[in-house]
């Protein structure tokens, strides 16, 4: 059985997800390291509520 095809999350070249690629789902160390660079320098984000706005959060119970 052929492993799956899938594309580089940074280039998207197309590699099989198998042992021959130890840096997947991406192509490359190269790839790999782009991508946390821009994980780190905030160009990917998550959406949703910061955590601090949770902590801050008047809804909050607070303690007696």
């Amino acid at each position: 059985m052929s492993a799956p095809k899938i594309k580089c999350p940074t280039c998207t070249r197309v590699i099989e997800y198998s042992d021959q690629y130890p840096h997947r789902p991406f192509c490359s160390e190269r790839c790999k390291l782009i991508d946390l660079g821009e994980w780190a320098s905030e160009k990917h984000k998550i959406e949703g509520n910061s955590i601090y706005d949770d902590l801050l959060s008047d809804d909050l119970e607070q303690p007696d």
